[in-house]
């Protein structure tokens, strides 16, 4: 069983990640991924792909697809990524991302795909109506992350049960045609994974929802930042803790603890028996503290465009180099073409 890539001496575990880009780029995103990746940049062998092949799955034009793309290049280079330290690219780039896809599907159970709750999720019941690209969205996932041996995927509690997927599939495929594919493991953060709405801390923030308040963009002004923090929902009485019956403090004071690396414990006691009033104010200048050095890089990195497109165009390189010698062993393993004669 090929469980890890990674048992050299000195050789860094694999991490591979990908991001959508469709809609605006929110703290949600920062915190509970990007932020991490550029921290953990050090540490592994790091493939980050801006899956613009998984945009396809819902409706999206060619100059809002582009946009994104571009706009979410510059997000991750002005957070911190380095296309020098890490392989940033466009999953369109590399077209042996579509082709794994293709083949992992004759290894991928209908019913398997059936039963995945985020395609339930994202038709609402509409299932006869939705694109059958949606559907196959964790096959196309799975080739992602299989394509590059990956040891590490950073993913929400959300995304686990693509992941298990994706070793399922992995491990179907090895047994039928010899041991090709690693089975990636989930690398899931304790605190931040998921940076819950500030309309409704039991849903995620996302980007897609109909309140534009619910969400801190990273592009929102400080005024903005410090309104929407202010109307934030809160929980029943005024003590500034966090608990399972204080789900909506729980997630302000993750906010907060994250962005100024201090415990919740202790931004507890700081704010005891002074309310919620005085601590939504302070979380917002923390808040608008924050990201402002990204806000700063962000304005010249979309004023020349240039710097992410060359960036992602060597990416791409380096990524193709790893796919397509990936697909080689894939579609020889497969018996597809006649290669050897």
């Amino acid at each position: 069983m090929h469980e890890s890539r990674s048992n050299g001496a000195g050789q860094r575990h694999r991490v591979f990640s990908g991001i959508q880009p469709s809609g605006s780029f929110h703290l949600g995103n920062y915190l509970g991924a990007i932020r991490n990746w550029v921290a953990q940049q050090p540490l592994y062998d790091n493939i980050f792909c801006i899956v613009d092949l998984h945009a396809l799955s819902l409706p999206t034009t060619r100059n809002q697809l582009r946009a994104n793309i571009l706009h979410l290049a510059n997000v991750l280079f002005a957070s911190g990524l380095d296309p020098e330290a890490s392989i940033v690219f466009i999953q369109s780039d590399v077209s042996e991302h579509a082709e794994l896809c293709w083949l992992l599907n004759s290894v991928t159970q209908f019913g398997e795909l059936r039963r995945m709750t985020q395609f339930k999720d994202k038709t609402g019941g509409k299932e006869e109506q939705v694109s059958a690209a949606l559907f196959d969205y964790p096959v196309l996932m799975a080739a992602d992350i299989l394509l590059y041996d990956t040891d590490l995927v950073p993913v929400g509690e959300d995304q686990t049960q693509h992941l298990e997927l994706t070793r399922d599939v992995a491990t179907r495929f090895n047994a039928r045609y010899g041991d090709t594919f690693v089975l990636p493991k989930a690398d899931i953060k304790e605190t931040g994974a998921r940076i819950m709405s500030l309309e409704d801390p039991t849903k995620k923030m996302s980007k897609s929802d109909a309140s534009p308040n619910a969400a801190i963009a990273l592009t929102d002004t400080p005024d903005v930042i410090r309104r929407k923090i202010r109307r934030a929902v809160t929980d029943s009485g005024s003590e500034v803790v966090a608990g399972p019956d204080k789900p909506a403090l729980t997630n302000l004071l993750t906010i907060y603890s994250l962005f100024e690396g201090e415990p919740i414990p202790e931004i507890e006691r700081r704010y005891a028996g002074k309310g919620y009033g005085a601590f939504k104010q302070d979380l917002a200048e923390v808040v608008v503290a924050g990201i402002e050095p990204i806000q700063r890089r962000l304005t010249e990195l979309e004023a020349d465009p240039s710097f992410a497109r060359e960036a992602l165009a060597a990416g791409a390189e380096r990524a193709r180099t790893r796919a397509a010698r990936k697909m080689a062993v894939v579609r020889d393993r497969m018996g597809l073409g006649l290669a050897d004669g």
